[in-house]
């Protein structure tokens, strides 16, 4: 029988994030909450209904800034502690008392806003001339007034917040703490089966029948929950359109994209391009699996299994950090020094635990550390992930340093350009230093079976659903799971066509990720590593200096995602980036079945 879990208190501290270098410990947590709140009882004395020149209007935003980079560090340190022992009771209280706090902060800050959208555009204009660091605030103050409630109206959506947000934490709760999965058997042996198993471990296994019936087992749970899940996400979709319909856009697409600073067609060219152009290679590549393994069929439960799975190089943790100092040396000593950091003042989270959030992500509070949690396997695929969360690191490491807290975070649409370009460039290094065949093949089918795969298929098919979805919540037609379950297996189906067996369960595989919360997220994965496929190409070929790319993650959010494309010479109005992209992923393909008809 395969090992449990550990839970979080058995495992190797020094393989851990120090979210102590937040703060180190909870009393200091507590005095700089203390803190906060004196600061921002101060703020209100002095600025409510004194937002009447400019002066005084950049006085506050310079104050405000204080305050808000208190905020972030306050929340990384509770919310943090959860994301990796989400069954500690101490973590829960903590995160749930820190929401509590800082509903009420928000509550004192309310009038800020409903101030800010009464005074005169002049007023506002000669604020940014005043102080140019809070031009892009004040843009935006400028731009969204059309879409701002009366004053009331949006004092008690700020009210509401955590009701109109508990679908998501309450989707987290059930996922990560109420769900037990049950074992399963194969062969006389016995398999212990979590969100956390499944998804590292059993979804790439080698053994035909060991994935297969984790498969089954996976989803006979979900199943058991998709009622109630559909019911969290159809409260999230409702809510979303009535804030949409309640700030006067024309859809739900407009009111989310709104933030992204693009149109909707970019996001229907992402899916489009892909659905149409990208599918036939991956069904070529999912038959080619199939021959390779001897597979009577290929079912959807075998499409993240490897080329080679004889060939999967193992790594420990003290090896990564060479290959990566190694890898992303390209990019410069000051990037190799943000990598260095990330190993030795813990800001990574490597292991395996009970209770600990699923896949990887990137925190990085303005002024602290990044934080970044991963599920370590010990397999060679876990340096791209690195790779990539390192990525998101250097990006904000970069963006917090050169631009106030107003102006680091740059819109979704690029958000995953910085990690995706870490990605591809691990592996053109090694593929340009691996010294045979084989090697080079594994490189190659990492490339496509888990850098594109994860960005350029699911998390594409999951935009898919998305627009699907939110075409019905615009007509204002009912959600359930049968439509959920549905609308995900023919999306499933268009794509794979009949190179892959899709089964009926395939259909709750949208109960499985969190980014339905999250809005028009999914389709900007793929928008970032068509960015990043350009990137790290040119970087390889010479043709675009480093330097200049370090140059866009320093500019944070200070440019939209266009012209922050364009600081590298990349059009990101046209599709010629993007049928790039999917012309380098067929190449690799067709590369891959060569080798094997040797």
């Amino acid at each position: 029988m395969k090992k449990q879990l550990p839970k979080r208190s058995e495992i190797d501290i020094k393989h851990t994030w120090d979210v102590h270098s937040i703060y180190k410990d909870d009393q200091a947590f507590n005095q700089t909450f203390d803190t906060l709140e004196g600061l921002v009882k101060e703020f209100v004395v002095k600025y409510e209904k004194r937002l009447t020149d400019a002066h005084i209007i950049t006085s506050s935003l310079n104050d405000l800034k204080v305050i808000n980079e208190m905020i972030t560090s306050l929340s990384a340190y509770a919310s943090l502690q959860s994301s990796v022992d989400g069954v500690d009771e101490a973590n829960q209280m903590r995160s749930g008392k820190t929401s509590i706090r800082l509903q009420k902060v928000s509550k004192q800050l309310n009038f800020f806003h409903s101030e800010l959208n009464k005074v005169t555009k002049k007023v506002l204009m000669d604020a940014m001339r005043i102080d140019e660091s809070n031009k892009l605030y004040l843009e935006d103050v400028l731009e969204y007034k059309k879409h701002t409630l009366k004053p009331e109206a949006e004092k008690l959506l700020n009210a509401l917040s955590p009701v109109l947000n508990a679908p998501y934490g309450s989707y987290n709760r059930f996922k990560l703490v109420d769900m037990k999965f049950s074992d399963f058997e194969v062969d006389g042996q016995t398999y212990p089966n979590s969100f956390t198993l499944f998804e590292n471990e059993y979804e790439y296994d080698g053994n035909t029948k060991v994935r297969r019936k984790s498969y089954e087992a996976f989803y006979s749970k979900l199943s058991e929950y998709q009622h109630g899940f559909a019911s969290q996400y159809y409260a999230q979709l409702q809510k979303e359109k009535a804030l949409a319909d309640a700030r006067g856009f024309k859809s739900v697409f407009d009111y989310l994209l709104y933030s992204q600073k693009v149109p909707k067609s970019f996001m229907d060219r992402q899916i489009d391009v892909i659905m149409k152009d990208l599918a036939p290679a991956m069904r070529k590549y999912a038959k080619h699996l199939g021959k390779l393994h001897g597979l009577d069929q290929v079912t959807y439960a075998d499409l993240k299994i490897a080329v080679d799975d004889s060939f999967e190089p193992k790594v420990t943790i003290e090896s990564s950090k060479e290959l990566l100092m190694d890898g992303l040396s390209i990019l410069g000593e000051d990037y190799l020094e943000i990598v260095r950091r990330s190993f030795d003042e813990r800001w990574i989270d490597f292991p395996q635990n009970v209770g600990k959030s699923t896949g990887g992500f990137c925190s990085s509070p303005y002024g602290q550390n990044s934080f970044i949690l991963i599920n370590w396997n010990g397999q060679m695929d876990e340096v791209m992930v690195l790779a990539h969360e390192i990525g998101h690191a250097g990006h904000f490491q970069y963006a917090n340093k050169y631009q106030n807290i107003f102006n680091t975070r740059p819109s979704l649409y690029f958000i995953e350009a910085p990690s995706t370009t870490n990605e591809l460039i691990m592996a053109r290094h090694l593929m340009k230093h691996a010294t045979d065949a084989r090697t080079k093949r594994w490189i190659q089918s990492v490339m496509i079976s888990r850098t594109y795969y994860h960005n350029f298929v699911t998390h594409l098919l999951e935009a898919a659903f998305q627009r699907k979805v939110y075409e019905k919540i615009d007509n204002y037609e009912p959600i359930s799971a049968s439509v959920l379950n549905n609308i995900k297996l023919d999306v499933l189906r268009q794509f794979w066509g009949d190179a892959v067996v899709i089964p009926d369960y395939a259909g709750l595989t949208w109960m499985r990720q969190p980014h339905y919360f999250m809005g028009l997220y999914p389709y900007t994965y793929s928008a970032g590593l068509t960015l990043g496929t350009v990137v790290s190409q040119r970087i390889f070929e010479k043709t675009l200096d480093p330097k200049d790319w370090i140059e866009v993650l320093k500019a944070g959010a200070t440019k939209k995602p266009l012209d922050l494309a364009l600081m590298v010479d990349v059009d990101l109005k046209t599709s010629k980036p993007l049928k790039e992209a999917i012309k380098f992923i067929s190449q690799t393909i067709d590369e891959i079945i060569a080798y094997d008809k040797k």
